[in-house]
């Protein structure tokens, strides 16, 4: 590494103690330099980055919220990345990846980069007029990578040269009252006049796109080359006027210059014309008809002419190869102009869609809330072929910590639950969300365990793979990450997956006063009755509408519990044949028979069942809801007057948490 980049120690790179860091690094620079075959002078350093300066997303996060890849793998479109990607550049969706799978964890970072989206955001012209200049643009970072390896073509070198000649007309969009990261953007990106200039002297306006082509320099930009090319492209005048200026001045009138391979150009004499050729003519060869002669000037001129399209072609390439050199001392500045290219893309991108699809700038804190009023997932929502129901989420590390999640099989447990990791991720990495309002206490760490996968080359089942993804998330989560848990215990027996269900809840509150956020979706009804031994448990479930011969999924969240799952109705919509859901339908029936003559114990859940009555549903008032789930008998007398005064906000439909 440190040939690699001229110095003699790496502590300037901030990595000085991290030997496994670096001996990562240092093989990673030496597959490349084996792999390309070449030095790689345009990587220049590195950057050393931290867990506390990014939030970690993991494999199996990435994987579960489907950031950049479908969870069924490669391919599949229906990704964060390819909702969010409208970007213009190339450069700017490399650059719109990387904030996405680092997303920020400092709030003043975060704020700079919601302050250059706010600005495109308000400027909707000039946003507009960017996005158009950017859809010209060449991948100057690609670009630039093929000059310092020494095999970017001559095509690559004028479109280019065109990206570089409109930088002015993007710089002169935007006035001075343009954020700060949106001006160090600008200022960054150099005009590279010596590089415009120098490839519009060398490439012609149409060059081929590979420099073995030939015919890529410009006319005009070497003389040796000039001369070359109009030797070749005139050597059959010159051989013309050679012959009628023999003519005049031998007086042989039948005098003719002719070519074959064996003896190159010559001069043909008939036998009647023999007595009147000049004593400096040298006889080449006799013919039936006369003699063939050459003199100097036709052996120097047939030198040129035979071997000028050879040496046209070399010395054009020799030309291009020393203009690539060249242009490689450029190549530093080229790849700052092409990271703020990609940097200005993303912004009026993130800007672009928070206009087209009713995003809002989410609240930064330094704290454990997490507070989002009509949430969506910003990509299901586009899939559907009705509008998306928006739900609110309010987590806290120190009051609401876990968030115990039931309801009916469809309902939207998942969806909600990754619309919330995918809210906070978004927020950190400098995007408006989906959301009406979000408040995002700052995340460190998205954990995820959603879903059944096997790990059969490894010899893993799918319990095994769930338990390992689960010791995992358990062994590093802290108070400021959030946890997503779907369905954790389902893949062994119901009573050891309920055991372990239940222990997991346990552990992520703790003893202490504070602990990782939680989304917590199960099955396992009986987990209910933690809301009232751990107080920072709640209770919440999908609401759903029974009219006794019809389920209808609402898709609502709202707090208190459910103990029923409708999976007999899920599999009738999935097409299970009638026979096996009639079937099952009787089985259930008759296990409910089997209950102790004591009876059902009484249900501590407060399920929303929605008796049809032909009429819309009217959703609950914020305030009642608050209402209901609060206990007096904690509040002190100041509480109680708080919370009056925010339940009247609440009535009136203002924001409670002002």
């Amino acid at each position: 590494l440190c040939g690699q980049f001229g110095t003699a120690t790496l502590d300037g790179y901030g990595c000085a103690d991290m030997a496994g860091a670096i001996a990562a690094a240092g093989a990673a620079l030496r597959y490349a330099q084996e792999t390309q075959q070449s030095p790689l002078a345009h990587i220049t350093g590195l950057a050393t980055r931290v867990p506390s300066d990014n939030m970690v997303l993991d494999a199996i996060t990435l994987r579960n919220l489907e950031i950049t890849t479908g969870i069924r793998g490669e391919g599949d479109g229906n990704t964060l990345l390819a909702a969010l990607d409208v970007t213009e550049t190339s450069m700017g969706s490399r650059t719109m990846r990387s904030f996405l799978i680092g997303p920020l964890v400092r709030k003043a970072a975060i704020e700079e980069r919601l302050d250059a989206v706010e600005w495109f955001v308000d400027h909707a012209l000039d946003r507009q007029a960017l996005r158009a200049a950017l859809g010209d643009f060449a991948d100057i970072e690609r670009i630039a990578g093929r000059i310092a390896y020494g095999n970017a073509g001559p095509r690559d070198l004028s479109t280019l040269r065109d990206s570089l000649r409109a930088i002015p007309d993007v710089k002169a969009l935007f006035s001075g009252d343009a954020p700060a990261l949106i001006r160090e953007a600008l200022d960054a990106m150099s005009d590279h006049t010596r590089v415009t200039d120098l490839v519009d002297r060398a490439i012609v306006d149409d060059p081929p796109a590979l420099a073995k082509s030939g015919g890529m320099i410009r006319e005009g930009f070497n003389a040796k080359l000039d001369e070359l090319r109009h030797l070749a492209t005139t050597g059959k005048d010159w051989i013309a006027e050679f012959q009628q200026q023999e003519r005049e001045r031998t007086g042989i009138k039948s005098l003719k210059v002719g070519y074959n391979r064996v003896f190159g150009y010559y001069i043909e004499v008939t036998k009647p014309n023999l007595h009147l050729v000049p004593p400096e003519y040298e006889r080449r060869q006799t013919t039936a008809n006369g003699e063939r002669y050459t003199i100097p000037d036709l052996r120097e001129k047939e030198a040129l002419i035979a071997t000028a399209e050879e040496r046209l072609t070399a010395l054009e390439a020799e030309i291009y190869a020393e203009l690539i050199r060249t242009l490689a001392e450029d190549v530093p500045g080229l790849q700052a102009t092409a990271r703020a290219v990609g940097l200005l893309d993303v912004y009026a991108a993130l800007a672009e869609n928070a206009a087209r699809y009713g995003y809002s700038r989410p609240v930064i804190e330094e704290s454990g809330r997490i507070i989002i009023r009509d949430g969506r997932h910003p990509v299901v929502e586009r899939h559907l072929p009705v509008p998306f129901v928006p739900n609110d989420t309010d987590l806290d590390a120190s009051d609401d910590q876990i968030m115990i999640i039931t309801g009916a099989n469809m309902a939207g447990k998942s969806t909600y639950m990754r619309a919330v990791a995918l809210c906070c991720i978004m927020a950190q990495m400098g995007s408006f969300v989906p959301a009406r309002h979000a408040t995002v206490g700052l995340v460190d760490r998205v954990f995820t365990r959603v879903g059944a996968f096997d790990d059969l080359a490894s010899g893993q089942s799918t319990f095994m793979v769930e338990m390992l993804e689960l010791a995992n998330i358990l062994n590093n989560a802290t108070p400021q990450s959030l946890v997503i848990l779907d369905e954790i215990g389902r893949g062994t027996s119901t009573l050891d997956g309920c055991a372990i269900a239940r222990a997991v809840v346990e552990f992520l509150h703790g003893k202490a006063v504070v602990g990782p956020r939680t989304l917590f979706a199960t099955h396992f009804h009986d987990l209910i009755d933690l809301e009232d031994s751990l107080k920072r448990v709640k209770n919440f479930h999908f609401a759903v509408k029974d009219t006794g011969n019809e389920v209808v999924f609402l898709r609502k969240i709202i707090p208190g519990a459910t103990d029923k799952s409708y999976g007999v109705h899920v599999a009738h919509l999935a097409g299970i044949p009638k026979k096996v859901t009639d079937r099952a339908m009787a089985i259930l029936k008759e296990e409910a028979a089997r209950e102790p003559s004591g009876g059902p114990r009484a249900p501590r859940y407060t399920q929303m069942l929605l008796v049809d009555t032909g009429e819309g549903v009217v959703e609950e008032n914020p305030a009642v809801r608050e209402l209901k789930n609060m206990n007096p008998n904690e509040m002190t007398p100041v509480d109680a007057l708080n919370t009056l005064c925010r339940l009247q906000r609440l009535a009136n439909g203002e924001d409670g948490e002002r």
